[in-house]
């Protein structure tokens, strides 16, 4: 059962961290389990006091058939939420690492994942879309796995990607030739430009106002920057100046992203799981898990999520 926030009061906010089993590494999320009755206004509002590069706020589905929560014709079991998110500046149709931490904070708080083996499942009614989400417990770590909406990929103009390279501060012979640029969806959109070397990728100095800027004008949630370690290993940074951030620790959303970009450019086998390092070069490493069925056009993403202990960033 769940309580709903008295009116007047101020809702309670979760700290939980994404795509990590340590607290200090990966991507944080603020985590409002219970929305109900907060406006757009008011969800601003927290997540400009929380800080962290989304929060997401849930609010439990009604028993009605026609409740809008349950729109999207999901046939998927678990308990339904609608999810929304926002940044400390604006709301975004969709977020990964934030995904992940409210469903493991559901799970936890239910009691459903007390022991190893134990699962959970969930459907996240977002902006973007119907977003089913599993959790489970193995070996002491809690992990969520969401199923992205329907993914798509469209080529990126040459004059858009020259701006951004120059918002970066990249040059165009700094990118991997077998790696090209795309505008990838799978829930919000992101330019995905891949890096020739470590080197480069490790070294992120860009012109905030300018990348933001186009980003606007292309409705980007990030810009993906990737570097190919293997050919399923993969190492990503996420700047995210629309949502007020320089960097993203761990996107989720991106991630997903990606794995519609790699599986649309044959970079890898339609059945794949690819293995995506974020975070490394912030001193907040995550790991994010792509998976890819042949067959099926949306993509998952796993990884672990954990409580951010009060008074730690």
């Amino acid at each position: 059962m769940t309580t709903k926030t008295p009116p007047g009061s101020s809702p309670a906010v979760l700290r939980y961290a994404a795509f990590t089993t340590d607290p200090s590494g990966g991507n944080p999320a603020g985590v409002v389990l219970d929305a109900a009755g907060l406006d757009d206004e008011a969800m601003l509002a927290i997540a400009a006091e929380v800080g962290y590069s989304e929060t997401a706020f849930l609010t439990p589905a009604t028993d009605s058939p026609d409740s809008p929560d349950r729109s999207g014709g999901s046939d998927d079991p678990g308990q339904h939420y609608t999810a929304r998110y926002f940044s400390p500046k604006a709301e975004v149709p969709f977020c990964g690492h934030a995904t992940v931490a409210a469903a493991v904070a559901l799970a936890e708080r239910d009691g459903a994942v007390t022991g190893d083996g134990a699962r959970a499942a969930y459907v996240f009614a977002t902006r973007a879309g119907i977003v089913p989400v599993a959790v489970s417990r193995a070996e002491g770590a809690v992990r969520a796995t969401l199923t992205s909406v329907t993914p798509h990929v469209e080529e990126a103009a040459a004059d858009d990607v020259a701006e951004a390279l120059a918002a970066l501060g990249w040059d165009a012979g700094e990118l991997a030739a077998d790696l090209p640029p795309r505008i990838a969806f799978a829930g919000a959109r992101h330019l995905v430009l891949a890096a020739a070397t470590r080197e480069r990728l490790a070294r992120l100095d860009y012109d905030f106002a300018r990348l933001e800027a186009l980003m606007r004008r292309l409705d980007l949630t990030t810009v993906q920057l990737v570097w190919r370690a293997s050919p399923y290993v993969f190492h990503a940074r996420d700047p995210f100046p629309v949502g007020g951030v320089v960097e993203d620790p761990a996107t989720g959303a991106a991630a997903a992203a990606f794995g519609a970009y790699a599986r649309e450019l044959g970079l890898v086998p339609a059945e794949s799981v690819l293995t995506l390092h974020q975070g490394e070069d912030m001193g907040r490493p995550g790991v994010l898990t792509v998976t890819l069925r042949e067959g099926e056009k949306r993509v998952r993403v796993s990884g672990a999520a954990v409580p951010v202990p009060e008074g730690q960033a």
